[in-house]
């Protein structure tokens, strides 16, 4: 919901409620899929319906949260939109995407802005997660005990839905002892771009 009377940190659930759910009511045989859902209500109402709605969650959304923008002074590069919400939020969110549903799949919604969009009087949505995207999933799926959900979560879920065949390539990860490293910049010819800092040791490579 895009109306400016609605507080930004409610607009998932006022979407629902307003425009989706009627709109669904409406056509309930449209497929449906709410792209980045960032809300515990968001989660609730995929798991309510029972076909032709699904979701995808992003991997910043499963690893900040609204402090990580705010707390002790403003964050641009984890300010993305739709914005991250409360911890419970995001708890909800990863507990939906290692839960092996399928209604849930990856959508990065990776946004390489460069830094001078991004550090200004108004600056750009958006988390450049591209390059360590699989290292900080296995990362969440690992704490959440929930490694054998990642591969349906990131390359099945989405297909299915969508009825598309599923990519027969394939990446491998390992755990190693020593840490990812993770270039706090890219250097492009428009200017940097820093990419998302996860904030904690991350120790999954791609290594094939």
């Amino acid at each position: 919901m895009t109306d400016p009377a609605v507080d930004i940190f409610d607009r998932e659930m006022v979407f629902i409620d307003r425009v989706l759910d009627p709109l669904r009511r409406q056509n309930p045989d449209l497929k449906v899929v709410m792209e980045h859902i960032t809300t515990q209500q968001g989660v609730d109402y995929v798991k309510s319906s029972a076909s032709g709605l699904a979701a995808t969650i992003t991997t910043h959304h499963l690893m900040i949260n609204r402090n990580h923008i705010l707390a002790g002074g403003i964050k641009p590069h984890y300010y993305c939109l739709p914005v991250a919400k409360r911890e419970e939020h995001r708890l909800a969110l990863r507990a939906a995407a290692t839960s092996g549903d399928s209604r849930f799949f990856l959508g990065t919604d990776s946004a390489p802005h460069i830094d001078a969009a991004k550090e200004s009087a108004c600056g750009c949505a958006g988390c450049f997660t591209a390059s360590v995207t699989m290292p900080l999933l296995a990362h969440v799926f690992e704490e959440e005990s929930a490694l054998d959900a990642l591969a349906n979560f990131t390359s099945s879920n989405g297909a299915l839905f969508y009825n598309k065949p599923r990519n027969e390539k394939t990446l491998t990860l390992q755990k190693r002892s020593e840490p990812l490293p993770i270039e706090p910049q890219l250097q492009t010819p428009d200017g940097p771009v820093t990419l998302f800092d996860p904030g904690v040791p991350i120790f999954w490579h791609v290594v094939a």
